[in-house]
């Protein structure tokens, strides 16, 4: 009976996306639930910025095939797109095919998935019964869909992580949340006006945070009175700015180097080890007080930038069974694999339905939300990880098994949330050089 529902996915992201399109391929109906208006809704929120990989690393293999015998016109493979080129030459056409656009619903918001008449104490026939979605549509209307099985791959965008070194939101912080923004911010750009002309805390140390740096500076060098303080909450500037020219990706390696270039030249002002312990308004600003180095330490600026990663949101799976690594929160077979002690993202060996598996059979959960906390994930990965999944719900258990992932060093990784570059050199005193933001490809 259940072989005649839809498999549920939940998200159209770049990942979401590749999930239905190898549904389709083989002959099972997907049912594709996003939150946003239209696909990538993460990557357009991101969209200014330019990612690590060229095209030909951002192309699913099974999509690639569906847009291929529409007439599509794939992009030059070598170019290095933005975000908003992803959707608009990749998404959008991908969700416009009429393989893929039925099985499509916007405006939707996922609430909990549960089995059909059993919560998660009841073991008796638990995995005949199909799932049950639980979503709120457009209007606001409760709505409730049957599955054969569930993909998450909703990814951890809206998840972002607070400002405190004990993963604890400072006091303060949510009082002062119409200063402080999160994930990639396009400052230089749309949200110019916003930071022109006053003195930005960048608080973070992956590529989100160089790039939101690097925006900022590009910011000054038109806006002399914009000040940028960027804040690591771990001594540790060496690893942050990464292997610079040695990089396996040229373009990352350049967001290391214009970030030390920036440095050198006194355009901002470096703070670490630095930990945060209050938020207060002050004559109209923003006071943080804190520590730096074990001294107590108070900045005055006008708006906040947390670049601190994110966490999967685990709370829609209650009546699941659902089985997360304690410190990860990824599923146990992959949390070793991933643990960003251990890794990055070009060291993460391929692994596909059996490590993503849960006691829940038919749940699956995909992308970046799959690696919980680790910021090492790899686009081409989660294409990999769908393959290999949507193949044991369709009952190929050979082609689950045989997981392969072609660019072991040269993907694009996302390092804190998401994973932006810029490459450049430092001009004149009065101005700094730094191009349009690079950034990596997360789902």
């Amino acid at each position: 009976m259940n072989a005649s529902l839809p498999v549920v996915v939940i998200g159209a992201g770049p990942v979401g996306l590749a999930a239905a399109a190898h549904l389709v391929e083989r002959g099972l109906t997907p049912l594709v639930l996003e939150r946003g208006d239209g696909p990538g809704t993460t990557v357009r929120a991101w969209a200014h910025v330019r990612v690590f990989s060229p095209w030909s690393f951002n192309v699913d293999a099974a999509a690639g095939r569906l847009l291929a015998a529409a007439g599509w016109e794939p992009p030059n493979p070598k170019v290095v797109p933005t975000g908003a080129e992803i959707v608009r030459r990749y998404l959008e056409p991908l969700a416009a095919l009429p393989a893929i656009a039925p099985h499509l619903v916007f405006g939707a918001r996922v609430r909990a998935v549960t089995r059909r008449g059993l919560d998660k104490m009841s073991s008796a026939g638990r995995e005949d019964r199909p799932f049950v979605v639980a979503w709120t549509d457009r209007e606001g209307a409760e709505r409730r869909t049957e599955a054969r099985a569930v993909i998450d791959a909703s990814g951890t965008w809206f998840s972002p992580n607070p400002m405190g070194v004990d993963g604890l939101p400072v006091p303060g912080e949510a009082e002062a949340a119409d200063a402080i923004a999160t994930g990639i911010p396009d400052v230089a750009g749309a949200e110019r006006a916003t930071y022109a002309g006053r003195t930005t805390l960048v608080v973070g140390s992956g590529h989100s945070a160089i790039n939101i740096v690097l925006d900022l500076l590009r910011l000054q060098a038109d806006a002399p009175e914009t000040r940028v303080v960027w804040a690591l909450r771990r001594d540790n500037l060496a690893r942050v700015l990464g292997g610079g020219l040695n990089d396996r990706l040229p373009a990352r390696g350049a967001l290391g180097t214009a970030a030390m270039a920036a440095i050198e030249a006194g355009r901002l002002r470096l703070v670490a080890p630095f930990a945060a312990q209050r938020i207060r308004r002050s004559d109209g600003r923003l006071a943080v007080d804190g520590t730096s180095g074990g001294d107590p330490l108070s900045l005055a600026v006008d708006r906040i930038i947390v670049a601190t990663g994110f966490r999967p949101d685990l709370s829609i799976f209650r009546e699941l069974r659902v089985e997360i690594d304690p410190t990860v929160e990824a599923p146990p077979a992959l949390a070793p694999l991933i643990d960003p002690n251990l890794h990055s993202c070009g060291t993460v060996p391929p692994h596909g339905a059996a490590e993503l598996a849960h006691p829940e059979a038919g749940f699956y959960i995909v992308g970046m939300k799959s690696y919980g906390r680790a910021p090492t994930f790899l686009m081409a990965t989660g294409y990999e990880q769908v393959r290999s999944v949507v193949a044991a719900i369709a009952g190929d258990l050979a082609a689950a098994r045989d997981v392969r992932l072609v660019l072991p060093e040269t993907g694009a990784c996302s390092a804190d949330p998401v994973l932006p570059v810029a490459s450049g050199c430092c001009g004149p005193k009065a101005a700094i050089a730094v191009p349009t933001p690079v950034a990596a490809c997360c789902a």
